[in-house]
């Protein structure tokens, strides 16, 4: 049986519900952490790109969605599948608004489970790859000197060479070979690419 990338973490306040669900996801080849206590899991858990979360909403101490709102401030974008015994319309919403992925209902058919875990576990490497190209690409912004950085913001905004020289009092010359090198280390071809990029960054003019 081949093992599912990434890890999934179970919380319900019920011993017995936490072995069930270990015991499926496991059959079905998913790494399983699982906890009885919402502070257990806090405790314990660090955070993985590759994870998710199968959360009962009905605990005592700390609810799911009081932990839901706990992890998003505290800035770990982990995907969240709540499962609840007794959900309504207005607290799915509330959950899927907040960033949840999937909103079941006890007793879950396996099949339902399982395809909501692998939806889940998508979006968090969906989020790693975000991640990891959002570092990449700030990495080879701070390469850039500080005068490249003011002749990308130029660039982005739409100017042509001439305008850029005109504005930063420079020769057009100096501005061609600055934009060169600002494609080089961007690692972009176009100029297409060097905005995308640059809204990726947030960097606007």
């Amino acid at each position: 049986m081949s093992m599912h990338r990434g890890t999934v973490y179970v919380l319900d306040d019920e011993p017995e519900m936490v072995t069930a669900l270990a015991r499926l996801l496991r059959g079905k080849g998913f790494a399983v952490r699982g906890y009885t206590s919402g502070r257990a899991f806090l405790e314990a858990f660090r955070w993985e790109s590759d994870a998710c979360l199968v959360l009962d909403v009905a605990m005592p101490e700390l609810d799911g969605l009081e932990l839901q709102q706990r992890l998003t401030h505290n800035g770990t974008p982990i995907p969240i599948v709540f499962l609840t015994g007794h959900g309504d319309i207005p607290m799915s919403v509330r959950a899927i608004k907040a960033g949840a992925t999937e909103f079941l209902t006890k007793p879950v058919e396996a099949d339902t489970l399982v395809q909501a875990v692998l939806d889940a576990l998508q979006v968090a490497a969906e989020r790693r790859k975000v991640a990891e190209e959002t570092a990449d690409l700030k990495a080879r912004l701070e390469s850039l000197t500080p005068r490249q950085r003011e002749v990308m913001e130029h660039i982005v905004a739409g100017q042509l060479n001439k305008q850029i020289a005109f504005d930063l009092g420079t020769g057009e010359q100096n501005i061609k070979i600055h934009r060169a090198q600002i494609m080089k280390k961007m690692g972009v071809d176009s100029l297409a690419d060097l905005v995308r990029a640059a809204e990726h960054l947030g960097i606007h003019k």
